[in-house]
C-alpha cells in the first residue's frame, strides 16, 4: 500500500464537461454502474459546480474509492490517486529531484569545462529533472480537462501532511523552492477520503464539502450486486444482501462492506449456487469477514439463526 502514489492514468479518453444539474449527476454515477443516493449526487454536483474539494468519510469497503474511479471514467478524465500511509512525505506525494541525472549532469558540464556556477544551478534545478508526484502531477490540468485527484484514507497520515495539504486545498498551488510557485490552471477534482481511524483537523474539513457514505440499505444493495454480479441467481442475490444486512446488526469486530458483499455474490455464482444453506456459508465465510473471532460467533449459531430468519422472511414476501 505504501508504494502506491503515482498517477493512475486514463488514456484514449475524451473530456467531457461536467454534469449542469442534480439529476445528470444522479444519471452519470448511475451509467457508470454506481448506485448512488440523491444526497450523494447533490453533493458531488455541489462539488463540481464550486470546484471544491469532495470530503467522504465513511467505514472501508462502502464505496468511498470507488467514487472518484467512477467519476474519472465517466468525465473522461486522468485519474491521480495518492494512496495515504503513516510516514508519507514530500518527496513521496508532490515531487523529488532527480539528484542521480543532476550529478551526470553536473559532470558533464565540469568536463566541458563550464564553470559558471549560476548557469550550473539554473540547468540542474530545471523543470527536466523534477520528478512529478501525484501531489503536482494533479496540477498540471488544462481548461477542460482538469484531473480527477484521489487522496485516499488520509486518515492514515500524520498532522504535519494535512498542514501541507492546506495550500493546496487552498490555493491548488505548490511552491517549489528552486523554481518558485506552480499554480494549476484549472483546479483539478478533488475527492478525499477517510476511514475515519482519527479526526481530520477542521482547517481541512473547512476547505472541502462534506458527505457520510453509509452502508447502502437493502434495495441499494441489491441493485448493486445485480449490476456488479449481473450473473448471480436472483434468488442468491436477494438472500445475500439479506444475510448481510442482518450480519450488520449484530457486534462483530469488523462487519462486512459493499466490497464483500460483491465478493461473496461473486464468489457463490463461481460455485454455482443458487441460494445458501449453512455448509455454504460456513465454507465461505471468510470472503464476508476477515476476522477469527468473528467468524467463530458466526460458525457458533448466528450463522445459522440468520440464514433461517433470511429464508423465512423471503419466503413470506413471494
Amino acid at each position: 500500500m505504501g508504494g502506491r502514489t503515482h498517477g493512475e492514468r486514463m488514456t484514449g479518453l475524451k473530456p467531457r464537461p461536467t454534469p449542469r444539474t442534480i439529476d445528470e449527476t444522479l444519471d452519470l454515477l448511475t451509467g457508470a454502474d454506481y448506485v448512488a443516493d440523491r444526497s450523494l449526487a447533490t453533493v458531488l454536483f455541489l462539488s463540481l459546480r464550486m470546484k471544491r474539494p469532495l470530503f467522504l468519510e465513511g467505514e472501508a469497503g462502502v464505496g468511498k474509492t470507488e467514487i472518484a474511479k467512477v467519476l474519472a471514467q465517466a468525465l473522461g478524465r486522468r485519474l491521480i490517486r495518492l494512496q495515504c500511509y503513516e510516514g508519507l512525505d514530500v518527496s513521496s506525494a508532490v515531487y523529488e529531484w532527480n539528484y542521480a541525472a543532476q550529478m551526470i549532469e553536473i559532470r558533464m558540464e565540469e568536463a566541458a569545462g563550464k564553470v559558471d556556477r549560476s548557469d550550473m544551478e539554473r540547468n540542474v534545478f530545471s523543470e527536466k529533472y523534477l520528478i512529478r508526484r501525484p501531489v503536482l502531477d494533479a496540477l498540471t490540468g488544462k481548461a477542460g480537462a482538469a484531473p480527477v485527484f484521489l487522496i485516499d484514507e488520509l486518515d492514515r497520515t500524520d498532522e504535519a501532511f494535512e498542514a501541507f495539504l492546506l495550500e493546496i486545498l487552498s490555493d491548488f498551488q505548490v511552491t517549489v523552492p528552486e523554481l518558485g510557485t506552480i499554480k494549476a490552471q484549472e483546479p483539478p477534482i478533488v475527492i478525499i477520503t477517510t476511514n475515519r481511524t482519527r479526526e481530520i483537523h477542521d482547517a481541512l474539513k473547512r476547505r472541502c464539502l462534506y458527505h457520510w457514505v453509509d452502508y447502502p440499505n437493502a434495495e441499494r444493495e441489491l441493485e448493486i450486486v445485480r449490476r456488479k454480479v449481473p450473473q448471480a441467481n436472483s434468488r442468491l442475490s436477494a438472500e445475500v444482501v439479506s444475510f448481510i444486512q442482518k450480519l450488520r446488526q449484530i457486534e462483530l469486530f469488523k462487519v462486512p462492506g459493499v466490497a464483500e458483499t460483491i465478493d461473496w455474490a461473486g464468489a457463490l455464482t463461481e460455485l454455482d449456487k443458487v441460494a445458501l444453506d449453512p455448509e455454504t456459508v460456513s465454507d465461505t465465510i471468510g470472503v464476508l469477514l476477515k476476522y477469527q473471532d468473528d467468524i467463530a460467533r458466526i460458525e457458533q449459531g448466528e450463522g445459522r439463526r440468520i440464514l433461517n430468519e433470511v429464508k423465512a422472511e423471503l419466503s413470506a414476501a413471494e
